[in-house]
């Protein structure tokens, strides 16, 4: 799956299901797929300081990712270290299919 499409599915899965971080000015949405009697969870706030992505593997926090050009460089990195867990085309795929 290509970057474009990463950012246009997120995107649109942020909209329609963010929720309000307490006091307005952060919005945070997640998405959890679960293979092989594992999870992989990737949740992306939006706040002043701009947008971050938390991951979770099994769940326990593995990353913190600032910035839409540093998530979707650490792709390549997270699918060869957490698949069968974490495979781009699968977890985006699956989210898509919730829109």
């Amino acid at each position: 799956m290509d970057e474009k499409s990463i950012v246009r599915i997120f995107e649109a899965f942020f909209e329609k299901y963010k929720k309000t971080e307490g006091d307005r000015t952060s919005w945070s949405a997640h998405w959890t797929v679960y293979t092989s009697g594992r999870s992989f969870e990737i949740n992306m706030t939006k706040c002043p300081r701009g947008t971050r992505f938390k991951i979770f593997c099994d769940k326990a926090k593995v990353a913190e990712i600032e910035g839409w050009e540093a998530f979707l460089g650490s792709l390549n990195e997270l699918e060869k270290k957490y698949a069968p867990a974490f495979e781009r085309s699968d977890f985006f795929t699956q989210m898509e299919e919730m829109l």
